[in-house]
């Protein structure tokens, strides 16, 4: 004879309905102060994008209006009179075309030679250990001190006795001085995070210092060094007191040469200058589009060290 013996099941207790309210007010709230976050987050966006963005719209809309509508008083916010006059203007002056190939030339050597030797500088200051090294790099960073205006006095003066004013020269050397300290240092970081252990693997494969460097740290290295030129590039492009006192209009870059051409004495030709500010930009824009990858992820591969 079988016996059977019954289990009771446990008794699940229901919620009591306050507490089930006090649950979806709760929620309820949650959801509010999470909207609410949300809207004061796109809220901050939008406030920062107007901020950066309104004087881009400004120059645009300069740019499109006539000259006697850009004096007009009270400004208008959308132009009306739109012309693409100042653009096509662009086109017809040689001189200002004659600039921005000045510019071309100086930002693009000034940004190659800057990668260049601030690639060794980095790399030595980063892999090798000497006497004096501690006191080169504290050099190269105290170099960043000294006011540009009083590096200018001294740097006219070393090109007037070797008879390298009003020459690409002058304005590349001069350009590198204070581009080539950052980017030192910006690749010696990123040098400082390749292992060593795979330098010494290099070693024992039979691979020079020399390729070692070339072969095997430079491409692990190429984002940073894309970033160091393109900061070298920018700088070199947006000069202007070097650009003026070390050369002449044959030599002279954008930014002097806008000034010149568009700003006189008694009248400034706002609407040309908008459009031509607005056009020799848009070089930087463009390098700033396709490299942007690379100047992040060089400009913070030397900031965490594994």
């Amino acid at each position: 004879m079988t016996s059977t013996t019954s289990t009771a099941l446990p008794t699940v207790e229901r919620p009591q309905p306050s507490t089930a309210r006090a649950g979806r007010g709760t929620r309820r709230r949650m959801r509010k102060d999470l909207l609410r976050s949300r809207i004061a987050a796109w809220c901050a966006v939008a406030v920062i994008g107007a901020f950066g963005l309104l004087p881009v719209y400004w120059l645009l809309a300069t740019a499109l209006s006539t000259p006697e509508s850009v004096f007009q008083f009270p400004p208008k916010l959308v132009p009306t009179d739109l012309t693409l006059g100042n653009f096509t203007a662009l086109a017809e002056n040689d001189q200002l075309i004659k600039y921005m190939v000045n510019s071309l030339i100086v930002a693009s050597i000034t940004a190659v030679l800057s990668v260049v030797v601030a690639t060794y500088m980095g790399y030595s200051f980063s892999k090798f250990r000497y006497r004096g090294r501690r006191s080169l790099m504290h050099l190269v960073l105290a170099s960043q001190m000294f006011p540009q205006a009083l590096l200018l006095v001294t740097l006219y003066a070393v090109f007037s006795g070797f008879g390298l004013l009003n020459t690409y020269t002058a304005l590349v050397l001069s350009f590198t001085t204070f581009t080539m300290p950052l980017c030192v240092w910006m690749l010696k970081g990123i040098f400082d995070t390749v292992p060593d252990a795979l330098l010494e693997a290099a070693s024992i494969d039979g691979a020079s210092r020399w390729r070692t460097l070339h072969s095997i740290v430079a491409p692990l290295a190429a984002p940073g060094m894309i970033a160091a030129g393109l900061f070298a590039f920018v700088r070199g492009w947006n000069d202007f007191i070097f650009a003026l006192t070390l050369a002449d209009k044959e030599k002279q870059t954008l930014p002097p040469g806008l000034v010149s051409t568009y700003i006189g004495e008694f009248q400034t030709a706002w609407p040309q200058l908008m459009a031509a500010s607005l056009v020799v930009s848009v070089p930087v824009v463009v390098a700033f589009m396709f490299l942007q990858r690379y100047l992040v992820g060089g400009m913070t591969a030397g900031s965490v060290k594994s």
